[in-house]
């Protein structure tokens, strides 16, 4: 809130905000509380916390634009990491909800969904996420900001950064069990598995 606040003070009205904080935890079920508490905390929370400030002065001026990065994780899954790949659905999600409840009211709306990015968090995650990356396709953060002024440009509400990911979406809505039964035969190629 004070960083909005002061941000519209020294710099005027904020048209465009860029959601891009993101954590994970390699593991399941098993993790306790304070991991998954981290990840709703960074990947879902705040998104929330931000909009609860912003919404309220978009829909006073009758513009605005969210830009939520969240994963492919987020339409698909991510193996190895039942935190990171719940709450990037729970990023998704929300960015939908705004979307259908305040689009009409002139506020825009991205969700970002890239697989692999090349950055220091996908290297610090460890062996698994890395051979999980790699197995997805890593790009460079450049092609990724490239993606994004394209998705801005075109008022796109999914912004997909490895076009592939539409397809994926699309076997796992068309038929569930035969997608659920292909992760986990990648998940058996992974190490550790």
């Amino acid at each position: 809130v004070a960083l909005i606040e002061q941000i519209e003070r020294d710099h005027g009205p904020i048209d465009l905000w860029a959601g891009n904080a993101g954590i994970g935890a390699n593991g399941g079920v098993e993790l306790g509380d304070d991991e998954w508490n981290a990840n709703w905390n960074v990947n879902v929370l705040a998104h929330v916390k931000a909009c609860r400030h912003l919404v309220p002065r978009w829909t006073r001026r009758g513009s605005g634009h969210l830009l939520i990065t969240a994963s492919a994780a987020g339409l698909l899954t991510n193996l190895g990491t039942a935190p990171y790949a719940v709450t990037k659905h729970g990023a998704v999600a929300l960015a939908e909800w705004i979307a259908i409840t305040h689009g009409d009211a002139g506020i825009g709306v991205s969700c970002l969904c890239p697989q692999g990015v090349r950055t220091p968090m996908t290297e610090a995650d460890g062996e698994l996420a890395v051979e999980v990356v790699k197995a997805m396709g890593m790009i460079e953060p450049e092609e990724v900001a490239e993606a994004v002024s394209a998705g801005l440009a075109n008022d796109d509400f999914l912004i997909l950064p490895h076009p592939e990911v539409a397809r994926y979406e699309l076997n796992r809505a068309g038929d569930r069990g035969r997608w659920l039964a292909g992760m986990r035969r990648l998940q058996a190629t992974l190490p550790g598995s």
